[in-house]
């Protein structure tokens, strides 16, 4: 049952993220009115509880909180902008809550928009994956007011579970651009691990636990051990998506003057691996390409 002293929810966007987010939301008491562009995730928003809708202004005019979780910048000025966009449709004092991952500039330029259309928005994207999304653990790091940081935060603690306000609007997007940076560098680091103790002869799944035990044991190898044993590359963050936010943080760094060789260097396998039409799978599908440049034989 929702909660009626609750702020009512709008949310756009139902995707692998989304979706699990969302229904978090509806868990914890929350009235969640949803839009996205696909109907099987609409009515799988209705079956947890939430009210769909067939448009964006629907969803958001009596909202006083807008939450939008969509894959990149174009999504994001896409359902911001425009006579059919949230700011047209939002009410005024509304509270705009991206939770996409974008380039921090366009972060920047939608909260000065919204502030003429009365419309506070929060940068806040999040780290975690499909897993922390549907366990409420994702790390969400948030860029704006520290006011409406304050008044976000219990609707935030639904989500996740390290909730920090870096800076101004943008920090949110800068530090998940960092976040994206470490993630792909360390998983093409488990990779090359994978392939060279395969190739060495030795028991994978032994290796792995006493490498994850020490100093090279990292969240992301806690979570991708069984993709990499399994070769089960479902994606619970798309390689596409990683290609995106590689660019992000090239083109961010380039901005302010800082060199990231090893991260051009992962951000062009990322590249070459969705150029062999690995898009589509799990960004742990970075052992493909290792595989392939070892000279073996990929399915």
């Amino acid at each position: 049952m929702s909660n009626t002293n609750l702020p009512k929810v709008a949310w756009i966007g139902l995707g692998i993220m989304g979706s699990p987010m969302a229904e978090n939301l509806i868990k914890a008491g929350y009235d969640v009115t949803g839009f996205t562009l696909e109907q099987d995730k609409l009515d799988r928003l209705a079956a947890a509880g939430g009210t769909a809708v067939k448009s964006i202004a629907d969803a958001v005019k009596d909202a006083d909180v807008v939450v939008t979780m969509v894959p990149a910048s174009p999504q994001v000025e896409a359902i911001a902008y425009g006579a059919d966009g949230i700011l047209e449709n939002a009410k005024s004092g509304a509270l705009l809550v991206d939770m996409s991952s974008i380039t921090p500039q366009t972060s920047v330029d939608l909260a000065k928009a919204a502030k003429d259309k009365g419309v506070r928005v929060l940068d806040a994207p999040v780290s975690g994956g499909e897993a922390g999304a549907v366990e409420a653990v994702l790390s969400i790091m948030v860029g704006g007011e520290q006011a409406d940081f304050d008044e976000a935060k219990p609707l935030l603690e639904a989500l996740g579970k390290t909730i920090v306000l870096c800076g101004p609007h943008g920090s949110g997007q800068t530090v998940k651009a960092a976040n994206q940076l470490i993630v792909a560098v360390n998983i093409q680091a488990c990779a090359e691990a994978v392939v060279f103790l395969e190739k060495s002869g030795v028991d994978l799944k032994a290796a792995l636990d006493v490498l994850n035990g020490g100093l090279a044991g990292s969240t992301v190898l806690t979570r991708k051990k069984d993709n990499f044993l399994d070769r089960d590359f479902k994606p619970g963050f798309r390689i596409d998506l990683h290609h995106k936010d590689m660019g992000i943080v090239t083109d961010a760094a380039r901005n302010v003057g800082a060199a990231l060789p090893v991260g051009a260097v992962v951000a062009q396998l990322v590249a070459s691996l969705r150029a062999q039409g690995d898009g589509g799978l799990d960004h742990s599908a970075l052992l493909r390409s290792v595989e392939r440049l070892s000279g073996e034989q990929v399915a």
